[in-house]
């Protein structure tokens, strides 16, 4: 029961002090799913992250439930999951209720416009760790070029580059080119 608890309580943490989505909540995971608790490695949190990536709904759930989940099972998937959500169901409640009110005044305006600017850099950061993390030798930067050159100049859905970059991943380490450390 200590562990369910503690899986609500920290998703929820991360749920209610995180703008932005799954990746402006990596340094959050970081310090409470890794160094913390030692629920997870940073190379589990990756993988969840890519699964939770390729699968339908957000990736911060996705992280919560899959964490969760190899801690407790169902249940524990389950409460990391309303841990995680509860935040936000309770925040839009009341700015759902109070938005029509305060949207127009000019200091909850630049209120979010900060907000989006901490965003960024939060983002900023969580691909500075993941690119320190994945791209290790020229193999995975050729994959992450690719990638990122098709995201930007072609209308390829993120879900075909993922397996792009998934099969390349297959192709290159089968021939030695890419090897995983």
């Amino acid at each position: 029961m200590k562990v369910l608890l503690q899986l609500y309580t920290a998703w929820f943490k991360m749920g209610l002090f995180t703008f932005g989505g799954g990746y402006a909540m990596l340094p959050i995971i970081q310090r409470e799913v890794i160094e913390k608790y030692h629920w997870a490695t940073e190379d589990e949190i990756m993988d969840y992250y890519a699964i939770g990536q390729c699968t339908p709904g957000i990736i911060a759930v996705n992280t919560a439930t899959f964490v969760g989940y190899y801690q407790k099972g169902i249940i524990g998937g389950i409460a990391a999951t309303l841990g995680v959500v509860s935040p936000s169901v309770i925040i839009i409640g009341l700015i759902a209720s109070l938005i029509s009110n305060f949207a127009e005044l000019e200091i909850v305006q630049h209120a979010l416009m900060g907000i989006n600017v901490a965003v960024c850099m939060l983002m900023i950061q969580a691909i500075a760790n993941l690119w320190k993390k994945s791209i290790k030798n020229i193999a995975a930067f050729c994959i992450f070029a690719i990638a990122l050159l098709l995201s930007l100049f072609t209308g390829l859905s993120t879900v075909w580059l993922v397996i792009l970059a998934g099969g390349l991943g297959i192709v290159l380490s089968k021939t030695g080119w890419l090897k995983h450390e």
